[in-house]
């Protein structure tokens, strides 16, 4: 079956994936995005309708979503820092936006909103599985944002509005709107350039997965018969690795001339998520490992595709906000 979407933030890491592999499967898809990280990231295509635009404008949300199947709502200031370089910009976009966004929606006809929020919202968890039935334990701004939004989307489930949150594990890989502001990226950036990646701590554990396999997770919530997913909430990750791990990955994949160093550190935050729910209610199995992910980094690094890829604000979105003076 084929579907008209509407994304929000459908240019940004995800998205500028996720939009072409709907595109090849035949759906229609309109893009809402600031463009903040440039409008260059997605092809043309005859089905492809991309609307520089801000989610906080809602005359521009009641024009655009009628007609619209299905929304699958990505945008927001994305990352902790980036959030607490502006509170307020975080919690008008990442909150006060949400609920407009959602009553839209479902005015609107739209039979189907996925919601993607982050595993972060557990906080710091001492059980070795994290599951989706557990207390939520935000620790900053950004997934106390998280948090609240997936309270507001549970408010609008009903027969004829399938509500759906996922909650990724953080995303690693090569995208046309690249990050280089995640763990694995950050790690695999410095890796290439300077030969000499610095851990912090190293035992916390980071839970990753391949951005095709976030990708896949969307595509799966999009088809999933209704009575599967109405108004449930999934976890997405691949496994739960400690920073160290993940550096040691990085430096088999790019080099034995990678230095290793430790460093303190007082960040305790440590996720690690089961995601036997999704695996087991809607058979996704992640099929890309890390280092697929680490492996991709490098081809794109060595392919110039990432050009001054340490330099470049637009890698990072802290810096764009800060040196755009979008906060």
């Amino acid at each position: 079956m084929t579907n008209k979407i509407f994304i929000t933030g459908g240019a940004g890491y995800v998205g500028s994936m996720l939009v072409p592999r709907l595109l090849k499967d035949g759906h229609s898809v309109t893009v809402i995005d600031l463009m903040w990280f440039g409008d260059d990231v997605i092809d043309a295509h005859p089905n492809l309708k991309m609307v520089k635009g801000d989610i906080r404008d809602q005359k521009l949300l009641k024009a655009e979503i009628p007609g619209h199947d299905v929304v699958i709502h990505l945008a927001c200031i994305s990352n902790d820092p980036s959030v607490d370089l502006d509170p307020e910009l975080g919690r008008s976009i990442n909150l006060d936006a949400f609920r407009p966004l959602v009553e839209i929606s479902k005015a609107s006809g739209v039979s189907r909103f996925i919601y993607a929020s982050s595993s972060s919202v557990y906080g710091v968890k001492s059980e070795p599985n994290v599951s989706e039935e557990m207390s939520l334990e935000p620790l900053t701004d950004y997934s106390k944002f998280k948090a609240d939004c997936e309270k507001i989307i549970a408010e609008y489930q009903s027969d004829d509005f399938t509500t759906v949150t996922i909650r990724p594990a953080t995303v690693c890989g090569y995208s046309r709107r690249q990050r280089l502001d995640v763990v694995v990226n950050i790690l695999s950036n410095l890796a290439f350039h300077k030969r000499k990646i610095t851990v912090f701590g190293g035992q916390q554990l980071r839970p990753n997965i391949h951005i095709a396999d976030m990708v896949e997770a969307y595509v799966v919530l999009l088809n999933a018969p209704k009575e599967l997913i109405a108004g449930e909430i999934f976890n997405a990750g691949y496994e739960n690795q400690s920073v160290e791990e993940l550096a040691l990955s990085v430096r088999d994949v790019m080099g034995d001339d990678v230095e290793l160093v430790t460093s303190p550190s007082d960040d305790n935050r440590s996720y690690h998520i089961s995601s036997q729910k999704i695996s087991k209610t809607l058979g996704f199995v992640p099929q890309h490992t890390i280092r697929d992910a680490i492996v991709d980094m490098k081809n794109a690094l060595e392919g110039g595709l990432l050009p001054d890829s340490l330099t470049d604000d637009k890698y990072f979105n802290i810096k764009l906000i800060q040196t755009e003076k979008l906060a």
